[in-house]
């Protein structure tokens, strides 16, 4: 039986696959541009990642979310950094943010258990 955090990133895997095998430029330039954003520049990767995590439990996207989730992990965000990331995203986005930081922090508990 496969983890939440296997069955979301395979079914990311498998879906990205599809939508660039179409070979449409702009999808192709978006991902590309996405990518390149989160690299290292004036801001370190771990700052971006934890920024683009606030603004996608702002704008609600549980799939974001899981994603950015899964990158602070690997660069070693801890518990204590991590729901400090919850504390900014639910001032900014208010009240309407609190059932994505239950899930949030529902995935984040399966991330750190997977790593142990």
């Amino acid at each position: 039986m496969s983890t939440p955090i296997e069955e979301f990133n395979d079914y990311r895997e498998r879906m990205n696959e599809l939508i660039l095998s179409k070979n449409n430029l702009v999808m192709k330039r978006l991902w590309n541009l996405d990518t390149n954003t989160y690299e290292d520049g004036a801001l370190d990767r771990k700052t971006k990642e934890m920024l683009g995590l606030v603004a996608s439990m702002v704008l609600r996207c549980d799939d974001c979310i899981k994603y950015h989730l899964g990158k602070c992990a690997e660069l070693g965000i801890d518990t204590s950094q991590m729901y400090e990331i919850f504390a900014v995203a639910n001032i900014v986005g208010g009240t309407i943010v609190i059932p994505h930081t239950r899930r949030a922090a529902e995935y984040w508990e399966a991330l750190q258990e997977s790593r142990s």
